[in-house]
């Protein structure tokens, strides 16, 4: 066994994880070096942007149905048990985990010491084993980087461990398929197996932040985007995948505190992570030129396709997936909050693509409209995020990231309405769907659309125009706003057949109605009030 790199103080596997009898442990390896054996090993070639692209292989997103937390005495009482957690025993974990551990007898892995959480008062420090270079670049661009003289001193907290070539036996492991995502809150390991998408390995420590920051510290854990303006105004984007976070967060007017994993403490917006990942799919300089420039030498391009058989980035072609992705530490885009930490938000937008094209493309949410809507988490789930989607499917994710909250909805949403109660908190709901008629009849919101309503809110332009509220969801909408042509703010009229759209709109609310009934017990009737009023 050789060890080969920067080591941490405790960079024993053996002890710590029991994983002995390795080949070549190559530790906290620069990126050139990570990049240069894939290359080697042809598991990736460099664009002529000079990133690295390699494929997922066969998941290009992440599995929500073979996402596991052990089940023990630490989360039996805690985890919101069902369909989105997926109860695993100890002792298939402990099987499991001794199964990979004789998989990897003898063979090279890679280790990456790393931290997330901005905010120093939170700081979680996490040791990546991977099984191949590209799954660490990706886990050194995504947390936080220590520095040398931190990594000499360096003590993890929680273990990821992750071989895409390993894979289940459901009658043996208790997976349901071969490809696993398992959590476990008492030994603090996540392993991960039979899938190559690097996804996994962020949103498993997401998971992990979304059961101890709120269970156990009192913090608000969101999946958000976040920025901060030149006065010093934070604002937050909550969103699903491909609803926009990422995109509307970069703003060449506004630092970049992160985009898509945050904490709001008491004194402080943090990011969890150290850097973003993007989709790239139809991607240009023109529509989002922070993340096209942030494409360069360190960045990792996941299941692209290539211009006549060259080294440039086809980002229209979508032939192995429509969740084409970018990883890139956060330094490769210029306008960033350093350290990533902003105060309390003065704006908070909530994201939704909806489908039905029904809502309007901006509105202003009260306090209670707020609670609801992020109970509710309505929105649109994209082709390409998750296996087996292929095109805009209506879901509702309750805190707008369902599939990665270990503790029952109401807990996040009590916290919020907490930071709300007393203060001058703008809260908005931004449609970044359709308009002018369902998926499949209308037309997207224009990206320059969508950025204009959401700069008028920041800059509190919005605060000087009449609103009128749109029938049955009883949303306040502005009748003008600077950029935006004003026939498309009341979504009614962007409709050919206004009682088609009234009859659409009935339906869409019932649909809220209806997957608002599990929440309703643990609910006040203040909010139950902001429900949309189904017309019989």
């Amino acid at each position: 066994m050789e060890l080969t790199g920067k080591f941490g103080s405790n960079a024993d596997l053996g002890k710590s994880i029991g994983l002995a009898n390795l080949g070549t442990q190559f530790w906290n390896l620069t990126p050139a070096e990570l990049i240069e054996d894939c290359i080697i090993t042809g598991e990736g070639i460099l664009t002529d942007t000079g990133a690295l692209a390699i494929e997922t292989g066969e998941f290009t997103g992440r599995s929500p149905k073979d996402r596991f937390i052990v089940r023990d005495e630490k989360t039996e009482n805690a985890v919101w048990w069902g369909d989105i957690n997926i109860g695993f025993t100890p002792e298939k974990f402990d099987a499991l985990y001794n199964r990979m551990k004789a998989y990897l007898n003898e063979k090279d892995v890679y280790v990456r010491d790393a931290y997330a959480c901005a905010d120093d008062n939170f700081k979680m420090n996490i040791r990546v084993v991977t099984e191949l270079p590209w799954s660490n670049l990706f886990a050194y661009n995504m947390f936080l980087r220590p520095s040398d003289e931190e990594l000499e001193t360096f003590n993890p907290e929680w273990h990821v461990v992750c071989v895409p070539s390993f894979k289940a036996d459901p009658a043996i492991d208790g997976t349901r398929q071969h490809n696993f995502a398992i959590l476990n809150f008492t030994k603090k390991m996540i392993l991960i197996g039979g899938t190559g998408y690097t996804g996994e390995i962020k949103k498993g420590i997401f998971s992990a932040l979304n059961f101890i920051l709120p269970h156990e510290k009192n913090v608000l854990s969101m999946h958000c985007s976040a920025n901060i303006g030149n006065d010093g105004d934070t604002a937050i984007f909550f969103g699903l995948s491909g609803t926009g976070k990422t995109t509307l967060s970069s703003d060449p007017n506004r630092r970049l505190i992160g985009d898509d994993e945050h904490g709001w403490s008491k004194d402080s917006v943090f990011n969890f992570e150290g850097g973003c990942y993007a989709k790239t799919i139809d991607l240009s300089r023109e529509k989002e030129p922070q993340i096209f420039d942030a494409i360069k030498f360190g960045a990792l391009l996941e299941n692209i396709g290539f211009e006549n058989e060259s080294s440039t980035p086809d980002y229209t072609d979508g032939s192995i997936t429509e969740n084409t992705r970018v990883s890139y530490p956060i330094h490769h885009i210029d306008n960033i909050a350093v350290p990533s930490i902003g105060g309390a938000p003065k704006n908070i937008f909530f994201l939704t693509a909806d489908a039905f094209g029904v809502l309007p493309p901006i509105s202003k949410l009260t306090n209670e409209q707020a609670m609801y809507h992020f109970m509710s988490g309505y929105t649109a789930k994209v082709a390409g995020t998750e296996v087996g989607i292929t095109e805009p499917t209506t879901t509702f994710s309750a805190g707008f990231g369902a599939a990665f909250l270990p503790l029952h909805p109401a807990k996040y949403a009590k916290l919020l309405g907490e930071k709300l109660e007393g203060t001058d908190i703008n809260v908005w709901l931004i449609n970044t769907g359709w308009s002018g008629g369902s998926y499949g009849v209308g037309s997207r919101m224009k990206l320059s659309y969508t950025r204009a309503m959401i700069t008028a809110a920041l800059t509190g332009k919005l605060n000087h125009v009449t609103f009128e509220k749109l029938p049955v969801f009883d949303l306040s909408f502005p009748t003008s706003c600077e950029g935006v042509p004003s026939e498309l703010l009341n979504p009614r009229n962007t409709w050919a057949d206004k009682s088609e759209y009234d009859q659409t709109a009935n339906n869409l609310a019932g649909k809220f109605v209806k997957n608002f009934e599990k929440f309703a017990t643990e609910t006040s009737s203040e909010i139950l009030a902001a429900a949309p009023k189904v017309l019989v």
